[in-house]
């Protein structure tokens, strides 16, 4: 199948903060499309833009060619595939299925095995870069599965990303996504650490990241996420919560394989504590909350 926005019918579960952009860019791209969200009026602004809606998983899935999914958690991911009108009751032979979630590695493989044995592929296809690469299109899709399902969907993930990378088959997707997340939990508590300590010491905050970001410190989460801390602006790219279950994910496969992850344990221990503070749906540069509660630092 060769896809283009003449002959393919894009079917879309999940319409939360990265899904809604993700999706509008294959829309703008004149592909027409099916949605479902467990909360419809989520859904509403693409389906005031064209978007034909579908009351289930499996009526979306029997509607499209190719189908992909974004939602929370891998139990929502169980029941979006899995369930009585889930998308495997609906999908058609030849169908692709495309998981964009954050979530287990045994499930994307799981996912896979079931959607063999129907005649369907499936690809993990989780993504970085928060709101903001969704909005421009510019995510790091980091993609698992058959080599030959990946080559057919490429037209659709670059609409949504720049860093499009095949990393094996099924699960290998939902692996890197570990390594990404391990790596930005460590870079998230530099950051916020050297935020607190930049104001305890009566810097200009500003002034001190224009001199950090141009140096060795240079890092995404420095570039996007330091100047929202500095307004104080604790919207969401990624959920706190999202971001909790993905470092539980993490650490569960870490132990499986024996290794110990000091640094990733204790930072999730301190955005368990965020949540705690009801913090759980605020972006993950909301840990700073938590360490500003520890040093008695009031802003």
């Amino acid at each position: 199948m060769s896809v283009t926005n003449q002959n393919t019918t894009v079917g879309w579960i999940g319409t939360g903060v990265m899904g809604m952009a993700m999706l509008g860019r294959i829309q703008d791209n004149g592909y027409r499309t099916v949605v479902y969200n467990r909360t419809p009026s989520k859904a509403q602004p693409l389906l005031d833009r064209g978007a034909a809606w579908a009351d289930s998983p499996q009526a979306v899935a029997s509607e499209a060619d190719i189908i992909f999914t974004i939602v929370g958690f891998p139990d929502d991911v169980r029941e979006v595939y899995f369930g009585e009108k889930g998308i495997l009751s609906g999908a058609r032979k030849g169908a692709i299925l495309v998981d964009m979630t954050t979530t287990e590695p045994s499930l994307a493989r799981e996912i896979d095995e079931k959607a063999r044995n129907k005649g369907i592929s499936a690809i993990d296809a989780p993504v970085s870069g928060g709101d903001v690469g969704a909005k421009n299109g510019t995510l790091s899709i980091m993609v698992g599965g058959e080599q030959s399902a990946v080559d057919q969907v490429m037209p659709l993930l670059e609409i949504m990303g720049k860093n499009i990378v095949y990393q094996g088959k099924a699960g290998s997707g939902q692996h890197t996504k570990m390594c990404n997340q391990i790596v930005i939990a460590g870079t998230m508590i530099g950051v916020c650490e050297s935020l607190l300590y930049a104001y305890r010491a009566g810097l200009d905050l500003p002034t001190m990241l224009q001199s950090i970001s141009g140096g060795a410190a240079a890092c995404w989460t420095l570039e996007n996420l330091a100047p929202r801390i500095v307004k104080r602006n604790f919207d969401p790219g990624f959920y706190v919560e999202h971001f909790i279950k993905d470092m539980g994910i993490a650490l569960q496969e870490a132990n499986r394989m024996g290794l110990s992850m000091p640094g990733l344990s204790l930072v999730k221990q301190l955005y368990e504590g965020v949540s705690a503070q009801g913090h759980g749906k605020k972006g993950t540069h909301a840990l700073m909350l938590a360490l500003e509660t520890l040093s008695n630092v009031e802003k």
